[in-house]
């Protein structure tokens, strides 16, 4: 797992992991909310839609909390 935190603060340290971090940030909505106030599901996004566009959001979360490693110890990221 340490070898894995090595490689990730590499890639994503570069000047182009930055670029693709941003691109990715970006394209799986990581800065957006999917829901509306009170937890209801936007009118115009289905569950499903809801549940693949959080799902890539995760994506971006798990490469975040990968990166942050020093400061939460490995038990909380699964591999």
């Amino acid at each position: 797992m340490q070898q894995l935190v090595t490689d990730y603060k590499i890639v994503f340290g570069s000047e182009q992991g930055k670029r693709v971090m941003a691109d990715l940030e970006a394209f799986c909505g990581y800065n957006r909310c999917h829901l509306t106030v009170g937890g209801e599901v936007g009118s115009k996004t289905s569950s499903q839609e809801l549940a693949f566009l959080e799902g890539q959001r995760n994506v971006v979360l798990r490469i975040k909390r990968i990166l942050k490693e020093d400061r939460i110890g490995f038990n909380e990221i699964k591999v």
